[in-house]
């Protein structure tokens, strides 16, 4: 039976813990617990259902409770987020999702508090004294329900025009236990694939399909119905899964479940995550200093 995560801490739990081809290491660091876990062969992908990369998860206190923008725990983040970018060139970060679709507006939410650097150039970044900035593009892809294009297209579209280097894309996830729900941060180097987490696949965006590299953040803010449930009844026989199922996405419609208070946890999550790549970014700047930018 498959569970349904975009988690791959949850990946490699639900497949087990020993597979070979897959690197292990957890750390700590401002009261942060972290994991990194790096798939290595495409075996290991496959036991996974993941791509070969690094995935790095972050252990938050819920995102319910307030944070102060020079919190220190924002820069362990952002140096996390920094050790998979290209050391120079222009970043392109991107807000995925729909604004009008609350466990859905993590990526816009977060994109519209990222410093866009790419227009301050010249004498103006020397006047203004920003000429330490690097540069930053940032847009919001919408989703093909409203715009009519693919995410993927749209940011090739993009790429090409404006030669980033890099781009980050932000998005909600979906986990499959409700613990993790804004309690938990992924950051990875191996892409993304818009609406994954509710079922509604579309084209990847990774460094095969843009040619550049692509760092993916995201927050769990969903859980599947069906997820949910197997894992609760902590089902083992396929027949009773497929029951379940079958009750809970009648006529193959699709549920999931997100928490009451998932409008604040999606200000604090899109904060947190706006203000930690603005620090991994703009190196030699202070979270102090970012804070007055944005």
């Amino acid at each position: 039976m498959e569970l349904r995560t975009d988690l791959a801490i949850e990946a490699r739990e639900i497949a087990g813990e020993e597979i070979s081809g897959v690197d292990f290491k957890e750390y700590s660091e401002n009261g942060l617990n972290i994991s990194r876990l790096t798939v290595k062969t495409d075996r290991a992908g496959q036991l996974l259902h993941k791509e070969k990369g690094t995935y790095i998860t972050v252990d938050l206190p819920p995102l319910t409770d307030n944070f102060a923008n020079t919190d220190k725990r924002l820069e362990t983040i952002g140096r996390e987020i920094r050790r998979l970018l290209p050391v120079n060139g222009l970043a392109l970060v991107c807000g995925l999702g729909n604004v009008e679709i609350t466990p859905d507006a993590l990526g816009p939410k977060t994109s519209a508090q990222v410093l866009a650097t790419r227009h301050i150039t010249g004498e103006l970044a020397r006047a203004t004294g920003l000429d330490r900035l690097r540069p930053v593009a940032v847009l919001t892809t919408g989703v093909t329900g409203q715009t009519g294009i693919e995410t993927g297209e749209y940011l090739l579209s993009i790429t090409k025009k404006i030669k980033p280097t890099v781009i980050i894309a932000i998005d909600a996830l979906a986990s499959r236990r409700l613990e993790r729900l804004g309690c938990t941060l992924q950051i990875s180097n191996t892409g993304i694939s818009p609406g994954a987490g509710v079922g509604n696949h579309r084209t990847k965006i990774n460094s095969e399909t843009m040619g550049i590299p692509v760092i993916a953040i995201g927050v769990p803010t969903v859980v599947d119905t069906v997820t949910m449930a197997i894992d609760l009844l902590d089902l083992k026989n396929e027949t009773d899964a497929n029951q379940i199922k079958a009750k809970l996405s009648p006529d193959g419609r699709k549920m999931v479940v997100t928490p009451k208070e998932v409008d604040l946890l999606i200000d604090r999550a899109s904060r947190l995550i706006s203000m930690s790549v603005n620090y991994a970014l703009h190196k030699g700047l202070e979270l102090e200093d970012l804070a007055m930018l944005v």
